[in-house]
C-alpha cells in the first residue's frame, strides 16, 4: 500500500484544501493512507478519520517549546509548546507513535542533532526526505536517523492537494501501530521528479 505520513489540510493555518478535495486527490494519484498532521490540531484528522476510515491515520504536528513533533495514530489533540519529552509521552499513552519532520532544517522548527539523540528513546519515526527541506539537511537526517537505528519516513508535507502524490513510501498492510512501525522499517521509499524543489514557492 501507498502512504503519506506528513500532509496538511485547510485546518492547518497555512494549508489549501478541504477533506474533500485530499480524499479525492488520493483516489487519482492511488494514495492507499494518509496521516493528516495539520499544526496544533487533530480536528481535521478525526474529521477525516470520520470521512474515510479506510484512509485516515490520525496525526497532528505539535509545535513543542523546541522542534516539530507528529502524534500519529493518536487519538486527541497535542497541547502546543510543552517540552518535546512531555509531548512524546503523550503520544506514546494514547497508543501512538512519535515521528520527527525535518528535524535538522534550519528554516523550519527543528531540532539540535544532539538534541534528536537525546530524545532518540522517545523517537519512533525520523523524517529522512522532506521536499521541500534542504538535500544537506535531510542527507543529514539520514544519517542520524542510521546512526540511531531508527525507522525513516518520505513525507510530502503537502499544504495543498495537488502537491499529493509526488512522494509516498510503499509498505504491506498491517494489523496495529506496532506492526505498522516494523512493516515501515522495510518500506520502499519513491519521490518522483515532481517533488519539491527544497522550497515552498
Amino acid at each position: 500500500m501507498r502512504v503519506d505520513l506528513h500532509l496538511h489540510s485547510h485546518y492547518s493555518h497555512d494549508g489549501q484544501s478541504s477533506l474533500v478535495e485530499l480524499i479525492a486527490r488520493c483516489r487519482e494519484v492511488g494514495l492507499d493512507r494518509i496521516a493528516l498532521t495539520d499544526h496544533n490540531t487533530v480536528e481535521g484528522a478525526l474529521q477525516l478519520a470520520r470521512l474515510a476510515p479506510e484512509l485516515a491515520i490520525v496525526g497532528e504536528e505539535a509545535k513543542t517549546s523546541e522542534g516539530e513533533v507528529i502524534g500519529l495514530f493518536i487519538t486527541h489533540r497535542l497541547p502546543p509548546y510543552l517540552p518535546p519529552e512531555d509531548v512524546m509521552d503523550l503520544i506514546h499513552e494514547m497508543g501512538g507513535l512519535t515521528y520527527v519532520p525535518h528535524p535538522l532544517d534550519r528554516r523550519r522548527s527543528h531540532f539540535r542533532a544532539d538534541r534528536v539523540v537525546e530524545l532518540a528513546d522517545r523517537i519512533d519515526i525520523i523524517e529522512t526526505y522532506n521536499p521541500w527541506c534542504d538535500a544537506a539537511a535531510n542527507q543529514a537526517a539520514a544519517r542520524l536517523a542510521a546512526d540511531l537505528g531508527k525507522v525513516m519516513a518520505t513525507g510530502s508535507d503537502s499544504h495543498a492537494a495537488r502537491e499529493l502524490g509526488r512522494s509516498w513510501m510503499e509498505i504491506e498492510d498491517y494489523r496495529s501501530p506496532e506492526d505498522f512501525l516494523e512493516k515501515l522499517r522495510e518500506a520502499r521509499h519513491l519521490v518522483t521528479a515532481q517533488s519539491g524543489t527544497g522550497r515552498r514557492a
